[in-house]
């Protein structure tokens, strides 16, 4: 067996210790006798496994003790709807839209109230992030809402928005675990984990505790509550307690590389030889203006359509695979998410330089 480079922007790469480690716990985790898999929800081995995972992430992120950490079904979509649900009290958010995602949420939001779109990158393809210092908010929003990394475009908030005193909302979904984050600065910080964290299903979100209460809209259904997945520690039913275990070993994982700090000078140190070669490169161009660019997700482009494709064809073919850029990009996408060695993007470079003289 060999491992490629998998580049996918998710589900996507997890560390290979990690693999190991699940693999030699499948058939008995911890000496019980049964795989996690099989284990009841309910039972003590997996409520230390539930409590350590989230003990771990309160650690990496340095969670106040005034947040709670939720372990969530249907992924960061199903937030779309939850947050409206739970936070509307005026039927009434500002939206700030950098990419499909954000797009989505709006829409979903609009369902429930009035979802003001309170800046937006779409008139360049969501190839840059608008001026978010006076955005037009006003006192009856409940809250404002980002996606921090935009999987799809390759952009990241480097400076939060000016939020004028109200909540901020954050999807980092795609930057889940990559750098530190000042949790207090957010109402609700969350993100599905299969991107940076672990296999798809899950989504983690941490919530301040006055943000989860029972005036919620009165059609929210029991399972997209907050305060019932609150009150029940995420087991008011089955959770996905096979994703909730691999995160735990991530999140130890990344406690024993040295926390997120370390984190995110590898990614930046990994990032850095990626729009190097863009930046000099007479073939491959970043898509992305400079001060916005994402060190998790990493769009170019050639200026032919059929050398992206031979590109991606003969990338493949040494290993370099889940290079395909998203249909409203074109051209390529390398996602290179904290599981994804220095080794894996020299390679790529090193792969690109080769193609650029092959093909000029």
């Amino acid at each position: 067996m060999s491992r490629v480079y998998n580049f996918s922007a998710g589900p996507a790469v997890l560390p290979e210790e990690v693999l190991l480690e699940a693999q030699k716990e499948m058939l008995d985790y911890h000496g019980c006798g049964m795989s996690v898999n099989e284990m009841s929800h309910r039972s003590k081995t997996f409520d230390s496994i539930i409590q350590t995972a989230e003990q771990d992430l309160r650690d990496l992120y340095n969670i106040p003790d005034n947040y709670k950490v939720l372990f969530l079904q249907g992924g960061a979509s199903q937030q779309f709807a939850a947050i409206p649900m739970n936070l509307m009290k005026n039927k009434k958010a500002g939206y700030v839209i950098t990419g499909q995602w954000a797009k989505k949420a709006c829409q979903e939001a609009a369902i429930y109230g009035e979802a003001v779109q309170l800046a937006s990158s779409a008139d360049k393809t969501f190839s840059y992030l608008p001026d978010c210092s006076d955005l037009p908010i006003t006192d009856d929003m409940d809250y404002v809402y980002i996606c921090k990394n935009n999987t799809i475009y390759g952009t990241h908030f480097n400076t939060l928005p000016n939020t004028k005193g109200k909540d901020l909302v954050a999807d980092v979904s795609s930057c889940f675990l990559s750098e530190p984050e000042d949790i207090s600065k957010y109402g609700i910080i969350y993100g599905g984990v299969q991107k940076n964290v672990g296999p798809a299903g899950l989504v983690i979100s941490i919530i301040r505790e006055d943000l989860i209460r029972d005036d919620v809209l009165p059609y929210t259904p029991t399972m997209l509550k907050f305060k019932t997945q609150a009150d029940n520690g995420s087991l008011y039913n089955t959770p996905n307690c096979w994703s909730i275990y691999i995160c735990g070993l991530v999140f130890k994982w990344l406690k024993a590389q040295g926390g997120l700090a370390e984190m995110q000078k590898r990614n930046e140190e990994k990032a850095k030889v990626l729009y190097d070669y863009l930046d000099q490169s007479k073939m491959f161009k970043g898509t992305v203006r400079v001060e916005d660019r994402s060190l998790m997700n990493v769009p170019f482009v050639t200026d032919s359509e059929e050398l992206n494709a031979k590109f991606i064809k003969e990338a493949t073919a040494e290993g370099l695979v889940s290079l395909k850029g998203h249909r409203t990009v074109g051209g390529m996408r390398a996602s290179i998410y904290n599981a994804m060695p220095k080794a894996g993007v020299e390679k790529l470079v090193q792969f690109m330089d080769q193609f650029e003289k092959a093909n000029s």
